[in-house]
């Protein structure tokens, strides 16, 4: 496809940017500690939790949307922080792209009927411990919500085009342990999307659209 026949930030350019995304060089490992190297939160001695994330990017026509959630507030682990749908990949899952699935629906009740699986970026290592493998999907209008109280309070979606602007990307820290942790935000609409959910997305800009 020619992706000057279609609009920059459609679901159609989406995908043909997605099938062409570059190789990954060898050796490169993308996540949380390229914007903290050397950061001693990174050096850790048990073995990495497989996840998997959908970004889920909505059909709008010329502007395509990405389709995110706010966690529960009850729940232990990063409770009330914007996500992606998803979460750990079960023994039973036979790929990440599976898991990344069955938790969406699980979630927020978005059915794999909706959802056209397109790809996966490279795995993206989180300063928690996880390996986290994000699955690119297409997700066709006309669905209905029915969130998880338990895991999720709110879903919501932002534009494609925001998240894809360099100039919405923030640099911004938090201290742990006295000592600096850096992550990327993007707040938008009064909703704060930061962290390893900014991360991935910075990555997505950095691979496909940058």
């Amino acid at each position: 496809m020619d992706r000057l026949a279609v609009p920059r930030f459609s679901a159609a350019d989406f995908r043909a940017r997605a099938a062409h995304q570059p190789a990954m060089k060898a050796g490169e490992v993308f996540g949380d500690h390229r914007f903290n190297p050397g950061h001693p939160r990174l050096s850790r001695t048990d073995p990495l939790r497989d996840a998997a994330v959908l970004i889920p990017v909505v059909d709008h026509g010329d502007e395509a949307s990405v389709l995110l959630t706010k966690r529960s507030e009850k729940l232990r682990a990063h409770s009330g922080q914007v996500a992606f749908p998803g979460g750990a990949i079960d023994a039973t899952d036979p790929s990440p792209e599976f898991a990344a699935l069955r938790e969406t629906r699980e979630e927020i009740g978005l059915g794999r009927d909706f959802i056209e699986v397109i790809g996966r970026m490279p795995d993206y290592v989180s300063g928690s411990g996880y390996r986290i493998a994000p699955v690119l999907g297409i997700v066709r209008p006309g669905f209905s919500l029915h969130l998880n109280p338990d895991e999720v309070d709110t879903a919501f979606e932002v534009p494609l085009s925001f998240l894809m602007d360099p100039a919405n990307h923030r640099r911004g820290s938090r201290v742990w342990n006295d000592l600096e942790w850096m992550f990327y935000e993007m707040p938008y609409d009064g909703q704060r999307v930061w962290g390893v959910t900014a991360g991935i997305l910075r990555t997505l800009y950095e691979r496909l659209y940058a």
